[in-house]
């Protein structure tokens, strides 16, 4: 996926009081950083323009919400819904999902969302896939015991490669499903910008929940 520049976009992002600068001198203490410190913590890795998380931001306020996002000209999309919005339970990182565990402390996340991550498609870039087992032990470490992750893509090879990742991983795979929009779990979802996209086109969205084993 080719990335459009966007002016200014580092500037405004430097600039949002939306953004958690320096993450990882808030370590271990993320819910302190929000008004309502004893909410459940969920994250977002990888929410481009940010419709999904300032979506379940503004229907969850039971919940806080941190968006991850290393593109620049994208995260800024998602800063300009926040201004408009000015949702307390919400804010965003910019960095790469690969140093998320230098990021979040072990056990403080409750639940992490995936939403039609790159697909890597060359079998070299396997380990770059955020379905990976790579990535998973990843989450683990950052999720609490039993903590869950939630992934849709309309990629029905990343998909497979994500079931068999979480088999060999130990994870509890439940809500599989390869037509979400047909399906029981269609209640409460909340689409993404890809996903009304390629749903138009008639693609079917693939979607599981993934359990984090305690071992």
């Amino acid at each position: 996926m080719r990335l459009r520049n966007v002016k200014g976009s580092r500037d405004t992002i430097a600039e949002s009081p939306y953004v958690i600068h320096d993450p990882q001198s808030i370590k271990g203490s993320f819910r302190a950083h929000f008004p309502e410190k004893d909410k459940p913590l969920h994250i977002e890795i990888g929410m481009g323009k940010g419709k999904f998380i300032t979506t379940k931001a503004s229907l969850e306020s039971n919940i806080n919400f941190i968006g991850v996002e290393k593109y620049s000209s994208v995260l800024v999309r998602a800063i300009e819904k926040q201004e408009n919005m000015l949702l307390s339970n919400l804010y965003f990182i910019r960095m790469d999902a690969v140093e998320i565990t230098d990021v979040f402390a072990p056990g403080e996340v409750d639940k992490i969302y995936l939403n039609f991550s790159d697909p890597w498609p060359k079998d070299r870039h396997a380990k770059r896939r955020l379905t990976s087992r790579q990535f998973l032990a990843r989450y683990k470490e950052i999720l609490v015991p039993g903590g869950k992750i939630e992934f849709k893509t309309d990629n029905v090879p990343l998909f497979d490669f994500s079931i068999d990742e979480a088999n060999e991983a130990g994870w509890e795979i439940s809500g599989l499903t390869r037509d979400l929009h047909n399906s029981e779990y269609m209640e409460g979802n909340v689409m993404t910008e890809y996903e009304e996209r390629f749903s138009a086109k008639g693609n079917k969205i693939c979607r599981m929940v993934l359990t984090a084993p305690l071992s």
